[in-house]
């Protein structure tokens, strides 16, 4: 019998705010039936470092290879995403030789401390190794009352939060809502995808 199948929910957060939304996108892919959440993290370090003893594990391109979706996180460094972020993807160039991702449905969120901390042009960005992976975005359509009710995070491109420059903003209501859609959006995908082929 085989493993059920698994959203691989990958992020990097310095202060917990990406943090809580990864478990907000994991909340939403548990709401589908028949996929799972595999949630993992990316050290800032070479030597990963758990701090408690319900930190998540640090991905692997072994969880990379396996999963049937991405999702990934990452706060907004000046509309780039984190280093250790980057540093995951570039070593998926055996994947990428490979097309072992192809087709694999994708979805990405960001938190920034600035409400204009370009997360758009975030967002944009960590899409662009994922297209070159052959993956299917998926994003989060206005039909999700949060992105039409929300004044802070939150757009059509993926997951969005505005943690303020204290970093001390919770997740709001809407928030939380579009992560649940975007993680919930990519499992539906990708059980059409397994499906179909």
């Amino acid at each position: 019998m085989s493993e059920e199948p698994y959203i691989l929910v990958v992020y990097y957060s310095r202060n917990g705010a990406t943090a809580q939304m990864a478990r907000q996108v994991a909340r939403g892919i548990e709401r589908v039936a028949g996929i799972e959440a595999r949630l993992r993290t990316v050290s800032a370090s070479a030597e990963p470092v758990a701090e408690r003893e319900d930190a998540p594990l640090t991905a692997s391109q072994e969880d990379l290879r396996h999963c049937a979706g991405l999702i990934l996180g990452s706060p907004s460094y000046f509309g780039s995403m984190a280093a250790p972020m980057k540093q995951f993807l570039d070593e998926s160039s055996a994947l990428w030789l490979q097309g072992a991702l192809i087709d694999r449905p994708a979805g990405v969120f960001t938190s920034a401390s600035s409400l204009h901390g370009g997360q758009e042009a975030m967002l944009l960005s960590m899409m662009v190794p994922l297209i070159h992976h052959g993956m299917v975005m998926v994003g989060v359509p206005y039909s999700v009352p949060g992105l039409r009710a929300t004044e802070a995070g939150g757009t059509p491109y993926g997951a969005s939060h505005w943690s303020t420059d204290a970093g001390d903003r919770p997740l709001d209501a809407n928030e939380s809502a579009i992560c649940q859609a975007l993680g919930k959006r990519v499992a539906e995908w990708a059980l059409r995808a397994r499906a179909a082929g």
